[in-house]
């Protein structure tokens, strides 16, 4: 994957927007989502203002996001990362799956499992 390529800028613009939104940056979705984003997590909101509402008062706004992976090719991207709230040490794994046009976001899927004991993932979760 060379600089130049739509999977590279995919996964910059990834990798760019995690670690401003894991520094308190929630503007910086503004800038990522498009307008008519579209939401396929249960309970969550679509559309990028109704999004941004949201996910302004969410666990993950709060968050430490420990960032282990991130994958992408011209349109899709997907991280793999620990996120831990201060009410839970262990934390959750997520995968995010963006699909994204033009630099923008227009699509939006995750999977959240808690983190378990260590005794129950001799492997680990990451």
């Amino acid at each position: 994957m060379t600089p130049d390529t739509v999977a590279h800028r995919n996964r910059e613009l990834i990798v760019h927007g995690l670690a401003e939104f894991a520094r308190g940056n929630i503007g910086v979705l503004r800038e990522l989502l498009h307008e008519d984003f579209v939401e396929h997590s249960p309970g969550n909101p679509s559309g990028r203002d109704a999004f941004l509402a949201f996910i302004a008062t969410a666990p993950v706004a709060r968050a430490r996001l420990d960032i282990k992976r991130v994958i992408a090719d011209d349109d899709y991207a997907v991280a793999h990362y620990h996120m831990i709230d201060a009410s839970d040490g262990r934390g959750s794994a997520v995968i995010d799956v963006w699909r994204l046009v033009d630099g923008r976001i227009t699509e939006h899927w995750d999977v959240v499992q808690p983190v378990p004991e260590p005794a129950s993932t001799p492997h680990g979760m990451f």
